[in-house]
């Protein structure tokens, strides 16, 4: 009983992690985000950000990569439902691409806001031992 129950839930990680290599594979907007993720996290470790930031900084990435895979979810449907031009599966298309680009903008937001001050202080004392 226990050991069905797992299997199970082994199975839904499995499902899940395959549909976000499907996204990744098939993107090229969510590869642009694995890049931005890698570099906010990279950039996150050399400040050495309080935990705080931390958590503001991974509900931004999640957001956008949240955003990105129900666009393409959206996407396939509306691809699977109308495989003609229909005005309406234009606008179900846009509208979901536009979520990706309001939660990608708040996430520059985000980065920009967290990540600027402790950044350019670093930067400044970088480029005070060049000169």
């Amino acid at each position: 009983m226990i050991r069905s129950i797992l299997e199970k839930r082994m199975e839904s990680f499995r499902c899940a992690f395959a549909g976000w290599r499907q996204v990744v594979e098939s993107q090229p907007n969510a590869r642009i985000h694995a890049v931005a993720t890698l570099l906010v996290v990279g950039l996150s470790v050399w400040l050495e950000l309080p935990r705080g930031d931390w958590a503001v900084l991974v509900l931004g990435i999640g957001l956008v990569w949240t955003a990105e895979m129900l666009n393409t979810a959206i996407e396939y449907s509306v691809d699977l439902a109308s495989p003609g031009r229909n005005p309406l599966a234009r606008a179900s298309k846009d509208v979901a691409a536009g979520a990706v680009l309001a939660a990608s903008a708040c996430a520059v937001v985000i980065g920009t806001l967290i990540l600027g001050p402790p950044l350019w202080e670093k930067l400044k004392v970088l480029c005070f031992w060049f000169y």
